[in-house]
């Protein structure tokens, strides 16, 4: 084992830092339109007139087309199907046609031979609405006398998990806390926009498409569906994406529109969103309310958990429909021993923007609940806090612990590690590091410094399944197909590796192909921490098989037993007498068709292709602590120091898990100061551009410390591997909340995120004091 644990330089960069990358705005065709979408500027009504008769004679247009030009009954469906909640009468249709739910929901679509006469000619375009109340509180809008924004109501779904006798639990206990926090809505809003190229051949009925990532192979068969043709027909290719976050990639609106027109017409259609559109249309995400209670004994240890969650999902269920209010709940007790436990949330649809997965869905905004409940539990019985958490947290011995509930379809089984020990590396970190020391040292007098701390258990390697083949050519050159798909992850870096490493060979002599539907037809795509766990453990699978094939035709070629071979350097050998070897290009040209090596009915070529299946998810874990800064007359805080301590099981590349740790980091900072889509009591949205929506910069982002472990294998899988996506962002809200309440000297929660300036200032004015502790 070489390749695999190295830090070797990301194969993507030299293609991305010269500019070579191919990203959706950078593919076209010949003769190609350009379609520009026209979307509701109301949040709620009922469509009167959507007249396109000028956008039609308008110059260079080709098509207008609205609701009534469409098939009938088109509805995107849910593609995480949970709990066999019927979500049928909450699905998001292609274009609007008797009702609009939310701003910027699609109406029509011109295309035109440009997309400066398509915007134009978009508008001429007039609309008409019949404005009704609009339903922007979720509680308000889960209230029976709500306006209903749908004939069912405008609860989705309500839904309780848990275990054992909670009520009980809550009437002996010697103490109970219970506190409220919300999380505000935001997003991952990527580098790049989303964006399609839809490219028709009319001799064969085939469709081209550039522009879908993530799940291309389910966009491809649901387009396939939605469009009546048979999947072969479309080809997703492989192309580079300006990031994921989960924001990118389901199935919007716009990929069915943008190649149902290119068929229509019979020409490469091309969409590119631009940045005021993606912020009203793709999937927001986090915004949920929490009523948490802890039941404890005398001695501080947890006998009962409870939470009442309220989840806005803005205005349909699309395609994850209710999978992140399922994590919620079903991850909330987190690491900790937690006897009895009930988790009761409501899905509530309101006139907002949509609300899918953003990086860590459903583990942000618990983990931030359950974390500040535990920081207000501790001052309360008098704790510190890291003496609570670690009377709570399970311990090896108590692993593999099988909690009686189910997520996303799979038993909720935590598989290893010892969590304590990792809860008291991170102290020590902290204390090598000098955190506790700067959090103590004066600092400005009209400042505050605190320390928050906060644990995470994230889940990762979900199923059932997903692809790969390896075939090595007769020059010696190695290729991956894989089911993955690249979003900046690094994921060629990584399968590129773990191929290298069964192989024997320079990773750099690895070419990785992801997310290409005509060469990983059954590939299940990126997303849920799952490209490592998944992908990289069928590429193992498939290149150890091309290795033994590989030392099975060497043994044939040199006379040897295959026992006496090894594989190195991209030769097989003689064990002791590496003189006596053949390259892996040499065996590849040995196992063509007509070569003399083959025995009757062996397949030509080295080459294999391997499927890897499990039934149950790993459990990343670990922990996050701020040191932050508060100015309790202007609300502004600042993180002065962050550590995330994270625990992967066994990291293929070190510095790329350590990057994405750093990188979720910032995303989750952002979040619990910054970032958050409002809207007035009209539903018309107030962050529409980047000058209300505030995005975190370097200058927000303080050096982000990383305590990187290996010390448990996960079990699941031949490589021990956990997922390492998520946990730099699960427990970020909370660390900065825990920071900014220790700073004050808060006795209560923070009671929401985002810790803007007025929450802050108002939390510093009317907050009850305490004398601030430290973790």
């Amino acid at each position: 084992m070489t390749a695999i644990g190295a830090r070797v330089p990301r194969k993507e960069d030299p293609r991305l830092l010269r500019g070579r990358g191919r990203f959706g705005d950078d593919f076209s065709a010949a003769g190609q339109l350009w379609a520009r979408v026209v979307r509701s500027p109301i949040a709620h009504g009922r469509v009167r007139r959507v007249d396109l008769s000028r956008a039609r004679r308008a110059d260079g247009v080709t098509a207008a087309v609205a609701a009534a030009d469409l098939p009938t009954g088109l509805a995107i469906p849910v593609r995480l199907a949970v709990r066999g909640i019927d979500l049928s009468g909450y699905l998001q249709p292609v274009l609007a046609a008797g009702v609009v739910r939310y701003v910027g929901e699609p109406l029509a679509v011109v295309v035109a031979d440009d997309p400066y006469a398509a915007e134009d000619a978009a508008e001429l375009i007039e609309i008409d609405i019949d404005e009704a109340p609009a339903v922007v509180d979720a509680e308000a809008a889960a209230r029976a006398d709500a306006p209903r924004l749908f004939p069912g109501g405008n609860v989705a779904a309500d839904f309780t998990l848990g275990y054992g006798d909670a009520e009980t639990a809550f009437k002996r206990a010697a103490h109970v806390v219970e506190i409220e926090v919300a999380i505000g809505r935001h997003s991952g809003v990527p580098l790049e926009p989303r964006g399609m190229l839809a490219e028709p051949d009319p001799g064969t009925g085939s469709l081209a498409i550039f522009g879908m990532t993530k799940v291309p192979v389910f966009n491809r068969d649901l387009l396939a569906t939605m469009l009546g043709i048979d999947p072969a027909l479309i080809h997703v290719h492989a192309i580079d994406a300006g990031g994921g976050f989960g924001v990118r990639g389901e199935f919007y609106p716009e990929d069915y529109l943008v190649p149902w027109l290119a068929r229509t017409l019979g020409r490469p259609v091309k969409w590119a969103e631009d940045r005021a559109e993606h912020l009203v249309a793709a999937n927001h995400s986090r915004q949920q309310s929490h009523k948490i209670a802890a039941a404890f004994d005398a001695g501080g240890r947890i006998t009962a958990l409870a939470d009442e969650v309220v989840h806005d999902n803005g205005a349909y269920c699309r395609t994850h429909g209710i999978a992140v209010p399922e994590l919620t709940v079903a991850m909330l007790p987190g690491p900790y021993r937690v006897p009895a436990y009930r988790g009761r949330v409501r899905v509530v649809l309101t006139n907002k923007t949509p609300c899918g997965t953003y990086r860590a869905p459903g583990r942000y905004e618990g983990t931030t609940a359950r974390e500040q409940l535990l920081d207000v539990a501790a001052d309360r019985l008098g704790l510190d806090r890291i003496e609570l958490r670690h009377r709570n947290l399970l311990g090896p011995a108590e692993l593999p612990h099988h909690r009686p509930m189910t997520t996303l379809g799979t038993d909720v089984v935590l598989d290893t590690g010892d969590y304590p020990a990792l809860m008291a590396a991170t102290a020590a970190e902290m204390a090598r590091l000098g955190y506790h020391a700067q959090a103590s040292r004066p600092g400005p007098v009209d400042r505050l410094r605190g320390l928050g701390v906060a644990v995470f258990l994230e889940k990762s390697g979900l199923g059932p399944c997903d692809t790969a083949g390896v075939m090595v050519g007769e020059t010696g050159a190695v290729r991956v197909l894989s089911g993955g798909t690249s979003l900046g992850q690094g994921i060629e870096t990584v399968l590129a590796q773990i191929a290298a490493d069964a192989l024997g060979v320079d990773p750099q002599a690895v070419d990785v192909v992801n997310g290409d539907t005509d060469l990983q037809p059954a590939g299940t795509g990126s997303w849920a921490s799952r490209s490592t766990v998944m992908a990289g453990n069928a590429v193992h699978l498939a290149a150890s098989a091309v290795k033994a094939r590989a030392t099975q035709l060497a043994a044939r070629m040199l006379e040897a037993a295959e026992d006496d071979l090894v594989v190195t350097g991209g030769t097989v050998s003689v064990r002791g007498d590496p003189a006596v070897a053949v390259s892996l290009g040499e065996i590849a040209q040995a196992a063509s068709p007509a070569s003399p090596y083959l025995r009757p009915g062996e397949p030509a070529g080295l080459a294999a292709h391997r499927r890897f299946e499990v039934t149950h998810m790993t459990y990343p874990h670990g922990v996050h602590a701020a040191l932050a800064e508060v100015d309790p007359a202007t609300g502004r805080v600042r993180v002065l120091r962050y550590l995330v301590a994270s625990e992967v099981g066994r990291a293929v590349n070190p510095a790329l898990v350590e990057g994405q740790l750093r990188g979720g980091a910032a995303q989750g900072i952002g979040g619990a100061l910054l970032e958050e889509f409002s809207y007035d009591e009209s539903g018309q949205p107030t962050a529409i551009t980047f000058m209300e929506y505030q995005m975190p910069t370097a200058a927000e982002i303080p050096s982000i410390d990383v305590l990187l472990t290996e010390l448990s294998p996960a079990p699941g899988n031949p490589l021990g591997v956990m997922g390492a996506g998520e946990g730099g962002i699960s427990a970020a809200g909370a660390a900065v909340a825990s920071a900014v309440r220790d700073a004050l000297g808060l006795t209560g929660g923070v009671e929401r995120l985002p810790l803007t300036p007025p929450r802050v200032r108002r939390l510093a004015e009317t907050g009850q004091r305490r004398k601030p502790g430290r973790p």
